[in-house]
C-alpha cells in the first residue's frame, strides 16, 4: 500500500511545485514590468507639475481676460492675429526656421560623413565641434560683439579691404548674424546625432555594394540615406526645438527691441510678459505650441512614410 501511494504523492508534489514555480514566474514578471514605472515616476511627476499643469493653465487663461478674469471666448486669438507685432515676429520665426534647419541638417550630415571616414580621430573631431555648446552664452555675446560691432574685427577687415563698414547687429544683416550663430552652435550637436545613425549601419552593406561596383554617391543614396531616416526625424525635431534657444544670444546682443529682421516670437512674448499682457501672451503660446506640434506630426508622417518605402 505504501509503495502504491508513493508515485502518486511524488506526482502531486511535482504538480504543486510546478504550479508554485509558474506563480512565482508570473509574480516576477509583474514585478519586472512594474520596475520601469518606478524609475519613470519622478520624471513624470516633475513634468506634470512644471510643464503639463502650467500649460493647461495657459490654455485656460487664453480664453479669459487678464484684468477681469471673465470668459471672452476667442477674443484674445482675434486680437492676436490682428496684432502687427505678432505677425512680424511669427513671419521672422518661420523664415528663420526655414532657412536654418535645412542648412544645418545638410551641413552637419556632410561633416558627419567626413568625420566617419577618420575612425581614429573621430573623438577629437567630436570634441572640437561640440565645444560651442559648452561655451557660456555671455562669452558668446562678448565674442560676437567683438566681431560684429561697428568697431569690431569684421568691419576692420572691410576697411582694410577698402569697403565701407556695416552695422551688422542693428541692420538687416542681423538676420544673417543670427543664422550664423545658430549654425555655429548646433552643427556639432547634429553631427554627433548623424554619427550615431551612421555607426548603426552594418558595414557588410557597404562592402557588398563596393564589390558590386557601386560608387560613393550610389552607396550614399542607396544605403546611407535610407538607413538614416529615423535619425533624420530625430535630428530635424531637435534642431527645430533648438532654434528657439537662439533668443538668448539675440536678446543679449541687440536687446528687447532689435532690428525688425530678427524680432522673433520670443522677443514678443518677453515684451508682453514685461508689460503684463498675459491674455495675448497665453493665446500666442497656445498657437505656437499647436504649430510646432503640427510640424512635428508632419515630419513624422513624411519621414515615416519614406522609411517604410
Amino acid at each position: 500500500m505504501k509503495m502504491s501511494l508513493a508515485p502518486r504523492i511524488r506526482v502531486a508534489a511535482e504538480r504543486i511545485f510546478r504550479q508554485k514555480e509558474a506563480e512565482n514566474g508570473r509574480l516576477a514578471g509583474k514585478k519586472r514590468d512594474f520596475v520601469p514605472y518606478i524609475f519613470l515616476a519622478p520624471s513624470f511627476v516633475l513634468v506634470t507639475v512644471f510643464i503639463l499643469i502650467p500649460f493647461i493653465d495657459v490654455v485656460r487663461r487664453s480664453f479669459f481676460s487678464a484684468m477681469s478674469n471673465q470668459f471672452v471666448g476667442l477674443k484674445n486669438y482675434i486680437v492676436l492675429f490682428h496684432n502687427d507685432a505678432f505677425r512680424l515676429a511669427g513671419w521672422n520665426t518661420i523664415k528663420f526656421t526655414l532657412v536654418c534647419i535645412p542648412i544645418l541638417l545638410i551641413f552637419s550630415l556632410l561633416l558627419a560623413l567626413i568625420v566617419s571616414a577618420f575612425k581614429e580621430q573621430r573623438g577629437v573631431f567630436k570634441t572640437s565641434f561640440l565645444l560651442p555648446m559648452a561655451i557660456p552664452v555671455a562669452s558668446i555675446v562678448l565674442l560676437w560683439k567683438a566681431v560684429f560691432e561697428k568697431q569690431g574685427l569684421l568691419n576692420a577687415v572691410l576697411e582694410w579691404a577698402g569697403l565701407a563698414p556695416i552695422d551688422w547687429i542693428h541692420s538687416e544683416f542681423a538676420f544673417f548674424v543670427l543664422v550664423f550663430t545658430y549654425l555655429w552652435k548646433n552643427v556639432g550637436y547634429d553631427m554627433v546625432l548623424w554619427l550615431s545613425g551612421i555607426s548603426g549601419i552594418p558595414p557588410a552593406l557597404y562592402e557588398s555594394a563596393q564589390i558590386d561596383g557601386a560608387g560613393a554617391v550610389q552607396r550614399f543614396f542607396r544605403i546611407t540615406l535610407p538607413n538614416l531616416m529615423p535619425t533624420v526625424f530625430t535630428t530635424a525635431v531637435l534642431s527645430l526645438l533648438n532654434s528657439f534657444k537662439v533668443f538668448r544670444e539675440a536678446y543679449l546682443i541687440a536687446g528687447a527691441y532689435p532690428d525688425k529682421s530678427i524680432y522673433m516670437l520670443q522677443h514678443l512674448f518677453n515684451n508682453w510678459f514685461a508689460s503684463l499682457d498675459i491674455d495675448k501672451m497665453c493665446a500666442g503660446a497656445v498657437v505656437m505650441a499647436l504649430v510646432v506640434f503640427a510640424v512635428i506630426l508632419l515630419l513624422q508622417r513624411l519621414l515615416g512614410r519614406e522609411e517604410s518605402q
